[in-house]
Parts: structure tokens; sequence; C-alpha cells
């Protein structure tokens, strides 16, 4: 297993890039520097800032240039905590405080740019009682208990002794603010935050120190939380000596400023308020086959048996490599073995598997080269592995990835189609395979039908292992969360088997088979209904989906099975449900049960009206 999180050892060569920002930031020499970090969410940002982070401190080490102090501020764990702009301030205060202690200097300084923080905090939070009562929201804290007790004497509702209480706190919360700083009378809000500015830059003069604030997670908080920690940077940006990176994927950000400032109709007002913020853009490198096949390399070492001087080892040349892949220069296992010849036989295997996999790792649509996502899909192939293990299921891990890689990224009736395939034949094996792996092999391209016809399965086709004449039954017992392994020798008979493959695979095909429906027995029937429910399940919104006139087509053939359809309807959520299921059903005994629940429930207007004209014609043909 790999941790989901950021790293500092750099597997996908952004040690260069984050250097790059590092010397930037050197070379501004406390000019004040904003970087932004931009990318997809899991493409590396936030190993990119600790990589960042990393080279300053070397950089730090050396020459006689001012001090790095660092601040990490991630936005999300504040997110329904803490007020983000108030939490920021509180960190960069922190931070200097912890600095002039540990110069043993500059205190005066730092401790009247924290007065004038925590003043600032507490007249917003001295304020909090008025809007809160406002909005209904119960305050919290000294200012809370002080606001709660005026509210009561309004009502009547206290004695003398807590009235005594109250004015008891009311002095303090003024003690608490004198303590502070008490602003002039001549002052404001703008010149109260240009003081602030003047105090802070005056602290990281004393301490002699460039303040590099390092920012994450934006891109994952809610609107209001990423708009007050901008709107917080802002306090302290394009102030001498300090440094901020801001990690967060842009177009989350642009979200963030539409719908803080309501919807703006001109989209180059979103792009330029962020713009503002940040003076160098940097975006995250796109991953290609080259560096998705190292990454997935360094990943197998990482989590191999060598010792940690072999892995580093590893890691040094397969850093210098992608350096050079510009120049044809490229990491594999033959690459891996030439710097360490005596890797175990079980590493050599997974080497070859990032290999095979790279490609598609790199080109399909559902994980695009993301390196969070390779991280997943291979903890997803390791928690299989270990399940197979201990309960003696015996899966070849080859067959497990192949198997995996189809799940997450073939269409979802084409994995149905597959599993129908394994369950129906005596052996386990996905004989419908057969023909398109033999055509492939002898370099013919198949004529794939709906839906395995996509560019994705024919490269999948290709991988090894093949797959036609393999016993699928314990890879698809160990993954048995996304569907459930039938077995053909359980309820089914073989034509039930047959004719369950040919409506998973085409849905919208099943009133061409009612005839074939007709010879099967009913267990048969009602098993077929139950594994086109477990597709339903998967639908989102309940219009006319094919999946819906597969299981009409069962219940017409046996009407019994009716109720079962009519309460698998009724558990939908009314969001998903649209007017155009209504005629659909309508007619059904079974139907009448649904309306009459829908009628009463929260679906949308468009869906009650049909069911009123549903209800009017019934009642016009005599049918209620």
């Amino acid at each position: 297993m790999w941790p989901d999180n950021e790293t500092d050892r750099d597997f996908l060569n952004f040690e260069g890039l984050a250097d790059t920002i590092a010397q930037m930031i050197i070379q501004a020499e406390g000019r004040p520097i904003s970087v932004g970090i931009s990318g997809a969410w899991g493409v590396g940002k936030s190993s990119m800032i600790k990589l960042t982070k990393c080279s300053l401190t070397r950089a730090g080490n050396t020459g006689d240039r001012k001090k790095f102090v660092f601040v990490d501020f991630n936005a999300w764990l504040y997110q329904g905590y803490d007020d983000a702009r108030a939490a920021l301030l509180d960190v960069i205060a922190s931070a200097l405080v912890e600095e002039a202690k540990n110069q043993e200097s500059g205190m005066d300084k730092v401790t009247d740019f924290l007065k004038r923080v925590r003043w600032l905090r507490l007249a917003k939070l001295v304020a909090l009682p008025v809007a809160a009562l406002a909005l209904g929201i119960p305050p919290s804290g000294l200012a809370g208990q002080a606001t709660d007790l005026i509210g009561r004497a309004a009502s009547g509702t206290i004695g003398s002794e807590q009235l005594e209480t109250a004015d008891g706190m009311m002095r303090d919360v003024g003690r608490e603010s004198s303590a502070l700083i008490r602003p002039k009378e001549d002052s404001s809000p703008p010149k109260e935050i240009q003081a602030l500015r003047d105090s802070f830059e005056a602290a990281l003069e004393e301490l002699n120190v460039t303040l590099v604030v390092l920012i994450d997670d934006l891109d994952r908080c809610l609107p209001e939380t990423t708009i007050s920690t901008l709107e917080a940077i802002r306090l302290f940006l394009f102030l001498k000596n300090t440094a901020f990176v801001i990690a967060a994927d842009d177009e989350m950000i642009k979200y963030a400023v539409r719908k803080h400032f309501g919807g703006l109709g001109d989209e180059s007002l979103v792009i330029n308020y962020f713009d503002k913020l940040i003076q160098i853009p940097v975006r995250v490198p796109t991953l290609g086959t080259h560096e998705v096949r190292a990454y997935m390399t360094m990943l197998y070492v990482e989590n191999s048996g060598l010792s940690e001087p072999r892995k580093e080892a590893i890691r040094d040349g397969v850093a210098k490599q992608l350096r050079a892949s510009w120049q044809g220069s490229r990491v594999d296992r033959k690459f891996i073995e030439s710097i360490d010849d005596q890797l175990p036989a079980d590493l050599i295997a997974r080497l070859d598997s990032a290999e095979r996999l790279s490609s598609l790792m790199t080109t399909s649509a559902g994980i695009v080269g993301n390196p969070r996502l390779v991280k997943r899909f291979l903890n997803a192939v390791s928690i299989r592995m270990t399940i197979s293990k201990a309960q003696g299921v015996g899966v070849d891990e080859a067959v497990l990835v192949k198997l995996l890689l189809f799940e997450r990224l073939a269409p979802t009736g084409a994995y149905t189609a597959l599993t129908s395939s394994v369950s129906s034949s005596p052996n386990g094996e996905p004989s419908i395979l057969a023909e398109w792996e033999q055509a492939l092999a002898s370099g013919k391209d198949p004529s794939l039908p709906d839906p395995w016809d996509a560019p994705f399965i024919r490269e999948w086709l290709q991988l090894s292992p093949p797959l036609a004449d393999t016993d699928l039954r314990g890879a698809l017992y160990v993954s048995r969360e996304h569907a459930p392994l039938e077995i053909s020798s359980g309820r089914l008979s073989a034509d039930g088997s047959r004719i369950l493959t040919a409506v998973l695979a085409n849905p919208d095909m099943a009133e061409a088979l009612k005839e074939d429906f007709k010879a099967l027995p009913p267990t048969d029937l009602s098993e077929i209904l139950d594994r086109l429910l477990v597709v339903a399940q998967k639908e989102q919104e309940w219009g006319t989906p094919p999946v819906l006139s597969a299981c009409i087509a069962v219940v017409d053939v046996d009407p019994s099975q009716g109720r079962r359809l009519a309460g698998f309807l009724v558990e939908r959520p009314p969001g998903q449900i649209r007017a155009g299921l209504i005629p659909r059903i309508d007619g059904y005994p079974w139907a009448r049960e649904i309306f009459d629940h829908w009628a009463t429930s929260a679906v949308s207007s468009p869906v009650k009206n049909a069911i009123k004209a549903a209800n009017k014609n019934s009642a016009a043909n005599g049918n209620l």
C-alpha cells in the first residue's frame, strides 16, 4: 500500500521545477513575490510545495542571505472550525513569535504585530453575536454568553443575580479588548489595516528574515473559505521580505470567485481576481507515458523489500534519467537492473507490469496520467491481492490488474457482459473474449459490437495475459464490491444464462427477446430481474433508461414480478425521477402505487403534472 498524501521524495522529476521556484524567491532578495502552483486534483501540487520548501531550506543554509521562516497553512483544516482569514493571521503571528524566541530579539516588534492581530480578531468576535442573532445562529464564547443574558433580560426572564453576572461579563469583554491595542479616536478600518501591515513589515525587518507562506488545499475548500483565505493573503501581499506560494486548481478558484460575487457575467473579471494575487503562475507538468512508467516503477521500488540505500540509489538514477528523457532516455526494467542487478523476482514482475500498464494509465479517460489516481489504482490491486491470500483464492496478480483496469475504465455494459460470460461458463472462462483476442494476436482488427467498440477496450484486449481461457471466478470473487459473482451452476439454467448475457449487453433490445423469456421458468425470470435491478442501481436519472425497458420486458412476461419493479422505483431518490417515466409505466396495475407515492413526495413539478395527466386519462378510460 502507498499513502495517499504529499511527499518530499521526488518520483516525477518535479525537483527541477521546484528548484526553479525556489531560485525565483531567492533572487527576489526580499522583494515581495507570489507564486501560484496550479493543476487539477491529484497531479502533485502538494508535493511540489514540499519540494519547493526543501529546496529553499537547502539554499537557506548557504551564503549570507536572510533566513527563511516557513508558514504552512492548510485552509481546508480550518473549514467549519475557524474563520480562515483569522486563522491565517494567527498562524503567521505564531511563527514570528517562535522565531523571535529562538533569536532572543525582536520580540517588541513581534508583540506589537501580535496585539494588532488579536485586536482585529476580537473586533470580529464582539461583532459576531449581532450578526448571529440576526441569522438565528447561537453565538459562542464569552461574547456569546453575554449576548444570551442580554436576550433573556429583554424577555423578562432574568433575575438580579444574573444581571450582575451579565454586567461582570461585559466588563470582562472590555478588559480583554483594552489589554490588546485600543485604536485611536481618529482611527478607521483602512488605517488599522495599514498599521497591521506596517507592524508586520517592521517585525520581519527586525528579525532579518524572509517569511515564506505555503498555502495548500485551497481548492478543497468551500467557496466562502477559499475567498476568506485569499482576502487574508491580500493583507500581506507585496510587503517586503514576504513570499507566498499558493497551490490550487485554478478552475476551482474561478468557481469560488463566481459564487462569491454572485455569478459574474464577465469571465475576464473572474480571471483578473486571481491574477492580481499571483505574480508568477506555474502549472504542474502533464505526465506522459514515459513519466507514468517511471512513477509506477518508483512506487513498486518504494514498496519492495530493498534496503533504503538501494532504494535511494534507484531513485537518484531515475531522477537523472528523467531529466534526460527529452533525449530519448527511458526508465524501464532494463534501466533499473542496470542500477541494481540483484532485484528480487517479485519486483521484476511488477516492473514488467508497469511497462504494460503505463500507456493505458496515461491515455485512458478515467486516469489520464494523474499520479493520485495511479496510486489509488495500485492500492486497489494491493487490497484485492491481500483478500485473495487471506481467503486462499489464489488469484494471479497480472490477471487481477487487467480485470481491475477493465472494471474501472470500460463501459458499464461491457463489464456487466464480461461478468455474465464468466458466470455462464462452467469453468469461469470469459469465452466472449476468445474471438477478439485471437484476431488481435494475429494482427487483425476485429469488429466489436456495442458497448465493446471503444479504443480503450481494443488496447486492453492486447494486454498480457490473455483472459479468454482463464478462470476468472476467483478474481471476480475478490472484486465483489463492484458486482456480485453468480456461478452458472447455481440458479440460472443454461438458456437463462445465455439470455441474461444478451440482455445485459444490450438492454434496449430486450423487447425482441420476449419470446425467449416466455420459454424460461419463473425462477430464471426472477433471477434475471434481480441482475437487471443491480445494474439499474447505477442509474442517476430515471426517465426511460434502456435498463427500464429490459425490466418491463421481464414483467410483461411474468406480471407477478411487477410489484418488485414497483418497489425498486419507489425507492429511487425523488430528484432522479423525470416526467418521461410516467407515461412509460402508466397502464400497469403496479404503477398506481408508485404514482400515489410520488404525488405526495419531493419529486419535481413536471413529474407531478405528468402523474395528474395520467390519472385524468385513466379516469376518463374507467381505469381508476
